[in-house]
């Protein structure tokens, strides 16, 4: 960062604007790649990333210098809410079923007949 770190993150905290946008602009290609190469589609890492800083900005008040620095706070935001993503997209996911797969027929009668249409074409 241009400026000291601190004194950014504390001038964020008392909701200063030109703070948060330097720290936007500062962070945002960082959230975003790390995103894009751990969901792999650079809409929803764009989406997530919008998320991640809004989350920043109304929990930034909570954060406390205790040792590791503001990026870290800020990256585990991002990977809080990629996880979240993740659980979502895995419980919504679904595969439809192949007819050719659930069958009524014998699988040995469903491949000879198979077979036996490639022959005649």
């Amino acid at each position: 960062m241009l400026e000291d770190e601190r004194d950014l993150v504390q001038r964020a905290k008392q909701r200063d604007e030109e703070a948060f946008t330097r720290i936007y602009e500062c962070y945002f290609d960082k959230v975003y790649r790390y995103l894009v190469l751990k969901i792999g589609d650079r809409t929803e890492a764009e989406d997530l990333t919008q998320q991640v800083f809004l989350k920043v900005v109304r929990s930034i008040t909570s954060f406390n210098w205790k040792g590791p620095p503001f990026s870290a706070w800020l990256f585990r935001i991002a990977h809080n809410q990629m996880v979240d993503y993740l659980r979502k997209e895995k419980k919504g996911r679904s595969v439809p079923l192949n007819e050719n797969i659930v069958s009524r027929e014998n699988p040995q009668q469903t491949v000879e007949t198979s077979m036996d249409i490639e022959q005649l074409l």
